[in-house]
């Protein structure tokens, strides 16, 4: 209850310190309503104007192929509506964050990822819980999986993260995780929050962002950091195909540079989940030539420095996963 109601006041707070600053939207060619998502699916589940009359599932399950999953959990049940990718392999499944609700919620992630990956194959394979970072809407779930015995479960803490990895000198370096036929790539990416990582699928040509890159308003805990991280994301793409850029929650409108107030329970003209790589791109481009922290706005995304009152909430909520 405690790691809840800081995350959730780090949150408000967050949002009531937005102000005018750089568009970074001259260079990009499209608008979040006219560019062509990877993704066969239109639209989520996103809320209801009454969510006492909410009747849809506690999560929206999306299956891109016999073994890509995404899901996203009920914007009523949870304002933040995380998502949560679930990659099998051959031996292995990944499970790349659990959401902002616990068992305690009546409800289970571990059911929901067993009923659309299939009880045969979950049984047959081991699986690897892991963590965007280490903020509390991203790992609510991972007591669900605690105590199955085919679970790996790597905590959000740096030493957890940093141990099972082998990140001698984070945050430079990667890392390889073998899934059985399927090569994934972990790569630090500080800045939004201290252990964010990225992740790159080879199968489907996915960089899985967290709360790194996503269309939305995007907090940065420490410029510098967050700087050269989307400096060395921009230096992989280059040797890399990337197919799409996913990250951990839509918070923007279709419309260019429009988003829903933070803590919307109810968000009917989402922008589309997956950003393009050329977002990277523009995004590197503007932070390289910027000579402080500001406001840098984006069509489909804003980058904005954290204040001093919101980092020392941030730290708070931090020393629970440490």
């Amino acid at each position: 209850m405690k790691i809840k109601l800081v995350s959730v006041l780090l949150v408000l707070i967050s949002g009531c310190t937005i102000e005018a600053g750089v568009n970074a939207n001259e260079n990009l060619s499209t608008s979040p309503a006219q560019r062509h998502s990877l993704l066969n699916k239109e639209k989520w589940i996103h809320g209801s104007v009454d969510c006492k009359t909410n009747q849809d599932a506690s999560v929206d399950v999306y299956r891109h192929d016999q073994s890509s999953f995404i899901l996203r959990q009920n914007k009523c049940l949870t304002f933040e509506a995380p998502f949560i990718y679930v990659l099998v392999g051959e031996r292995k499944i990944l499970v790349f964050d659990t959401g902002a609700m616990s068992d305690t919620d009546g409800f289970s992630l571990y059911e929901e990822i067993k009923k659309a990956v299939g009880a045969e194959v979950i049984s047959k394979r081991d699986i690897l819980v892991i963590h965007s970072h280490g903020h509390s809407d991203h790992y609510q779930g991972d007591e669900q999986f605690a105590d199955q015995s085919n679970v790996t479960l790597v905590g959000p803490s740096a030493k957890e993260m940093k141990n099972y990895f082998g990140f001698n000198e984070w945050p430079m370096g990667q890392s390889t995780i073998d899934l059985g036929n399927r090569k994934l790539t972990v790569i630090p990416t500080p800045g939004h929050q201290e252990e964010s990582i990225t992740i790159y699928d080879y199968q489907n040509k996915w960089l899985l962002t967290g709360d790194t890159l996503y269309p939305g308003m995007i907090y940065i805990k420490n410029w510098d950091e967050y700087k050269l991280s989307i400096d060395r994301l921009d230096k992989f793409s280059k040797s890399h195909e990337i197919s799409a850029i996913l990250g951990a929650h839509i918070e923007m409108t279709a419309n260019p540079n429009e988003y829903y107030q933070i803590g919307s329970t109810y968000q009917p003209n989402e922008a589309q989940l997956d950003l393009a790589v050329s977002h990277l791109h523009k995004l590197n481009a503007a932070l390289q030539h910027s000579s402080k922290a500001e406001k840098i706005d984006f069509d489909e995304f804003t980058i904005q420095p954290m204040g001093l009152l919101q980092k020392s909430i941030s730290n708070v909520a931090r020393w629970f996963t440490q």
